[in-house]
């Protein structure tokens, strides 16, 4: 879990990871904070030099001047290693400062980037400022003040602000020309000042021309929220291994949902800043203002909250100055400051998406996968002239419906392929059949199913043909399904079930269900279940709908007496159910993780409703629309980053657990910022016919329930706490 995702990032962190542990103990950084009260004087750490030796500092530098030619993607994740340490010192202001330069038109770089490269030159940046500047032939003459300057104690170059009658520019002066005055800082472990300038004459070779304000406040967006993240990378790990050692109350206070659930809802805040710092890096263009934007918004907050969450999960010892939480709050409250508000960066946001602006998270695959991609392509070619049903059924039997799956259900096909045929299924403009409770069905059905069931039920499935429902959920039992009080009952060729079961989604017009029932009352509780194949329109099969908030009935109650259910559509074995179950659990996860569970629920929907208002937004509507754009694409990224996993062959890990978290309540946000939008125009009654106001207020109605089924969000969060992060599990009832 890291910025970086491919194997020579992994390597690069780990890298850094291993030198700070040798060279930037407790103890180093505890000299550099000193005691309270003491006076400090800022100076180059002791190991300066050996960090500048293992060329981080110019990672993104070209090598024609004495970096490695890499970019800021490999520099953010030396900067999130080092911030996880806390490591004092100029690396950040100095490679801000270089990233600065790089991004002008070249006439400084010769001079000043070898230097700041391997660390014999250090650098800093002033984010504000009131210097102004005139011209007398060639010269630029500059005089003013900025602060706070991060580093500029410790700095050989000074990259300024200057207001000009040709706009504000930008210019990189020697520190030596400047008075720089340290401020008491905040963060105790690197330091501000204040830089004051009079009549310093700046060459035009140190004019920074082609750098811009906007371009400044977007790398400082990358790489202070870098910083940012390595601040919530360690808040979160430190608070995770607290809790699970800590006890009160006879047994840790990770335990306890209300510890489990903050430091669950810490590691999706530290995800989001992830995904969204590492987009910032790969973007150009207006894209670059786009990312980065919603970075500014994202990472700092999160440094912030999750340094606050760890020093309450340590309780009173995290309130000592002893202890290293406060110097990792103290570090996320400066970056915030220096970057400026979350709510300035919103405004940022708001009007570049209002603008038309977006970011598509493309995939950019190797030149090798060309020859798999017209393969893929010619066979589309032959099925996209088909309609309805028999193009439905060249999809299954070809296997594109889901193409993960062993042949001959799918094609066995590897990320890469299965990236490959979304890209051309969408090119082709073919929409695949629609499965709903049948997408869930199909891979237990796969994987514990005997040949005679695939036989039956996958290729009618896969087509959309056949309709399924889910009789999974009792009265009692919800999100604890394995309480379930169904009964099966062994009877001459098959099995009798008697119960009931709500919730179930469509069963007023499956044809089938899978179903769960407890075929042994004597074995635990995850034991002695059994998965059933039901016809719906077997004697005994009740179906009454269940009315939604909506009005409308997609969910219903379902009876069964005395069903009969013989034996060749028992799935897997008998009293090993649960297995089952939980394959067909996953994939439900995944697939309403995956969009706006059918409601219309998206940021281009809400971005289209601002648009038809016929009035400027509010300040504070602006503020709303902002932060749920920023979701929408924090959860774009995190799916990026989990496909590119697969490709590469890892383990999502926990981007994708928190995509799942995000996606679910990501609708209800869009919605609600939508009905908001409306203003008094939303009492009308919510029904889509009724133009925006109904069909927003239906949306607002429907997305509720997003957050209930396939698995509360209370139980996600505990999810993610005990496998993510490893805290305990919720203790046995009565134990």
């Amino acid at each position: 879990m890291a910025i970086g995702l491919s194997e020579e990032h992994e390597a690069l962190r780990e890298s850094v990871t291993r030198w700070a542990e040798r060279n930037i103990s407790v103890d180093v950084v505890r000299r550099a904070v000193g005691r309270p009260g003491e006076s400090r004087t800022e100076e180059r750490p002791a190991f300066w030099a050996g960090l500048a030796g293992q060329g981080l500092l110019g990672l993104h530098i070209p090598e024609e001047h004495g970096g490695s030619g890499y970019g800021l993607l490999e520099t953010a994740v030396a900067i999130e290693a080092l911030s996880e340490r806390v490591a004092p010192g100029p690396f950040v202001p100095t490679v801000f400062a270089s990233a600065a330069i790089l991004a002008s038109d070249g006439k400084a770089h010769a001079k000043l980037l070898p230097g700041l490269a391997d660390g014999s030159v250090t650098g800093a940046v002033a984010l504000t400022g009131a210097i102004s500047g005139t011209r007398d032939g060639g010269v630029l003459t500059i005089s003013g003040v900025a602060e706070p300057v991060l580093g500029a104690a410790l700095a050989d170059v000074l990259v300024l602000p200057v207001t000009t009658d040709l706009g504000e520019e930008w210019v990189a002066i020697d520190a030596a020309q400047a008075t720089i005055t340290p401020i008491s800082p905040l963060d105790l472990t690197r330091g501000v000042a204040k830089v004051e300038v009079e009549a310093v004459a700046v060459p035009a070779e140190r004019v920074l021309d082609g750098l811009t304000t906007s371009g400044v406040r977007d790398l400082a967006a990358i790489i202070l929220g870098a910083d940012a993240v390595g601040v919530a990378a360690w808040s979160v790990a430190a608070a995770a291994d607290y809790a699970k050692v800590r006890v009160q109350f006879g047994r840790p206070i990770g335990q306890f949902q209300g510890i489990k659930h903050k430091i669950s809802r810490m590691l999706v805040a530290l995800e989001q800043a992830r995904a969204t710092v590492w987009d910032a890096t790969r973007a150009s263009g207006q894209e670059r203002a786009y990312a980065a934007a919603i970075a500014g918004v994202m990472a700092p907050d999160a440094a912030v909250q999750c340094a606050k969450d760890a020093i309450q999960t340590f309780g009173g010892i995290g309130y000592t100055f002893e202890h290293d939480a406060h110097l990792y709050y103290r570090r996320a409250l400066t970056l915030r400051a220096l970057l400026g508000s979350s709510a300035e960066w919103a405004e940022i946001v708001a009007s570049l998406a209002l603008s038309g602006i977006t970011r598509e998270m493309e995939i950019d695959l190797p030149e090798e996968s060309e020859p798999l991609r017209a393969a893929i392509r010619a066979e589309l070619a032959e099925i996209a002239p088909l309609e309805g049903r028999p193009q439905k059924e060249a999809l299954a039997k070809a296997g594109f419906v889901m193409p993960h799956l062993p042949k001959p259900w799918g094609r066995d096909a590897t990320p890469l392929e299965q990236v490959l045929i979304h890209q051309e299924i969408r090119a082709a403009k073919i929409k695949l059949p629609q499965m709903i409770i049948g997408a869930w069905v199909v891979p237990s059905i796969v994987s514990y199913g005997t040949p005679e069931q695939q036989e039956r039920f996958l290729l009618p499935t896969l087509s959309g043909e056949m309709v399924w429902c889910q009789l999974f959920s009792e009265p009692g039992a919800g999100s604890d399904l394995a309480s379930l009080q169904m009964k099966a009952e062994k009877v001459e060729g098959g099995w009798k079930l008697n119960g009931q079961k709500i919730w179930t989604s469509v069963a007023h017009v499956a044809e089938w269900g899978i179903c769960i029932a407890r075929s042994d009352s004597s074995k635990p509780k995850h034991d002695g279940i059994t998965y059933f194949l039901v016809d719906m329109k077997a004697p005994g099969v009740t179906v009454r709908p269940l009315t939604e908030m909506t009005g409308e009935n997609l969910f219903n109650e379902v009876f069964l007496d005395d069903v009969f259910v013989p034996d060749d559509l028992v799935v897997g074995e008998v009293d090993q159910g649960w297995k089952v179950a939980r394959n067909t659990l996953s994939n439900e996860r995944v697939s309403l993780s995956s969009g706006s569970g059918g409601t219309g629920s998206s940021v281009p929907d809400l971005l289209g409703l601002a648009g038809r208002l016929g009035r400027e937004l509010t300040p504070a509507e602006r503020l709303e629309l902002a932060n749920v754009v920023c979701e929408g694409h924090s959860i774009n990224a995190l799916s990026l980053r989990v496909t590119l996993k697969q490709l590469a062959g890892a383990e999502p890990g926990a981007d994708a657990s928190v995509r799942k978290l995000l996606s679910t309540s990501h609708a209800q946000h869009v919605s609600e910022a939508a009905v908001d939008l409306l203003g008094p125009a939303a009492v009308t009654a919510a029904d889509w016919k009724l133009g925006d106001p109904g069909y927003w207020n239906r949306a607002v109605l429907a997305t509720r329930a997003m957050t209930i089924y396939g698995g509360t969000t209370e139980v996600q969060l505990n999810i993610i706490g005990e496998r993510m992060l490893g805290l305990p599990r919720d203790p046995e009832p009565g134990k």
